[in-house]
Order: C-alpha cells, then sequence, then structure tokens
C-alpha cells in the first residue's frame, strides 16, 4: 500500500468511528425535541371485531362442512399480543362424519383486519376454558345453505 492509500483508509475508519455515536448522542443530547430522531411509534389496534357477525356469517371457516356445528357460542375477543389483529374462542357441538356425536369442541379464531386468517383446536392449557361465552344467532352451515337454494 502506497502512503496515500494508508491516509485515506485511516481517514475514514476515523470518520467512521466519529459517526458511530451518532444515534447514541442524539438520544441524550441537548436539542430541541424537534431536532432529535423520534422514536418509531406501535402500529395502532384495529378496532375489536364483531365476532358473532363474523363467525355467523363465515361458520364453514371455523368448522368443516361434514361437522354439522350447533349451538354455536363465541367468547369476546383478545387483542393478539403476537401483532395487531384479535383471538376469540368459538365452542359449538360437533358431529363426525359417520354421523356420531363427537360433543362439545372448542377453537381458537384469529382475526385480522375483520376476517378470520387461522383456527387452531385448543389445548388443555388454552384460557378458551375460562372464557365467558354468548350464542351466535343465526349461525348457518355451508350444508344448510346449499340445501336452502331453490
Amino acid at each position: 500500500m502506497g502512503q496515500g492509500q494508508v491516509q485515506v483508509a485511516a481517514l475514514l475508519a476515523g470518520a467512521a468511528f466519529m459517526l458511530s455515536g451518532c444515534g447514541l448522542a442524539d438520544s441524550h443530547a441537548v436539542w430541541p425535541e424537534a431536532l432529535k430522531v423520534k422514536a418509531t411509534e406501535p402500529a395502532p389496534l384495529e378496532t375489536p371485531p364483531d365476532v358473532k357477525r363474523l363467525v355467523a356469517s363465515k361458520l364453514d371457516s371455523v368448522f368443516t362442512a361434514g361437522s354439522q356445528p350447533a349451538h354455536v357460542r363465541v367468547s369476546t375477543p383478545l387483542h393478539d399480543p403476537r401483532g395487531t389483529g384479535w383471538t376469540a374462542c368459538v365452542r359449538a357441538e360437533l358431529t363426525s362424519v359417520i354421523g356420531k356425536p363427537l360433543g362439545t369442541q372448542t377453537y381458537r379464531v384469529f382475526i385480522h383486519e375483520g376476517a378470520i386468517f387461522d383456527r387452531r383446536q385448543v389445548e388443555t392449557d388454552d384460557n378458551c376454558v375460562t372464557e365467558t361465552y354468548e350464542p351466535v344467532e343465526g349461525a348457518v352451515t355451508a350444508e344448510a345453505q346449499r340445501n336452502a337454494k331453490p
């Protein structure tokens, strides 16, 4: 390396060292607030969804078509701690494919931007066990909709 290249490298290293503390220094500087770098604010929460209406209109997104859900009930929506969406618990009396009653089954639904995008059957350690449920009026299965068409 020539002497000129060493000087340029030393100059660049010195400038990088001096600039590396700018972010830290800005948060503790005695500058007016308008001149400081502002921290990003978290995204605002969605408004709580109408879980009753959502489940009643999209029952097939929670239960399989052959399960014939009856006595559908939902819990109040809770903010999903992993994002800006919501979660709720949905319960119903289900029937197996061969017509045998399966009993009460509970699912946790994940709601984002007013739509159910995922559902999972709850486990024993899930808090859906302690939730309070309200009945869903007008919940119509996909099979009942097909049979109702002329």
